[in-house]
């Protein structure tokens, strides 16, 4: 079930436009976020990165 909320929905056309200035180019959003939050003077928190897992996957071959 969808409902039609209108906040939903200028949201969705606001993240719509700014995507589209970028060619929907996640690495040209994401920079462009980026350099905003800098312009901004505001403290954000940023964590460490963590490291990738390895996952492996047995099968049996019986």
């Amino acid at each position: 079930m969808t409902t039609n909320d209108p906040i939903v929905s200028e949201v969705r056309t606001a993240r719509d436009k700014h995507a589209a200035q970028f060619g929907y180019d996640l690495k040209e959003i994401f920079q462009d976020i980026q350099k905003k939050q800098k312009a901004s003077g505001r403290k954000y928190v940023q964590y460490l990165s963590r490291p990738a897992i390895a996952i492996t996957i047995a099968t049996s071959n019986q």
